[in-house]
């Protein structure tokens, strides 16, 4: 199995993401709950990505990859040529500090790690890719 899509970065593309994601893992009898997590964390990555190192510019691309390289493991890699941003080396604020400061941001990241097994950032003939790796519990 695998899956490609390709899209402008505009936050008015992130339904095209979900909706991608969502159809092509519908064959896979994968619970609700663990497949709109999926489809949460790579929405947040997609969107930062848009938003950090596209500056939310339509004419700049990502190109999202669905693999299931063994039964019951997802790999989604996340390919541009923007800004790098490395997920792993980003310091987490501390909850009470971003509830004391009333920040909006800082809980995507979070929330991406808590979901996804893995996460990993790798440079491939010079595009930046977002590998993001997922055991699923596949109903039968």
């Amino acid at each position: 199995m695998s899956y490609q899509y390709n899209i402008g970065c505009s936050l008015s593309n992130l339904k095209g993401i979900r909706e991608f994601i969502r159809t092509s893992l519908k064959d896979h009898s994968i619970p609700e709950l663990e497949l709109s997590a999926i489809i949460l964390a790579i929405d947040e990555m997609c969107s930062n990505l848009m938003i950090h190192a596209h500056h939310c510019n339509p004419e700049h691309t990502i190109e999202l990859r669905i693999n299931e390289p063994n039964r019951g493991e997802l790999v989604f890699e996340i390919i541009d040529d923007g800004n790098v941003f490395d997920i792993n080396k980003f310091s987490e604020p501390q909850m009470d500090n971003l509830i004391h400061e009333k920040r909006k941001g800082g809980l995507g990241i979070r929330l991406v790690k808590s979901i996804m097994d893995k996460v990993e950032y790798v440079n491939r003939d010079g595009k930046n890719v977002c590998v993001l790796s997922k055991a699923i519990q596949i109903n039968s």
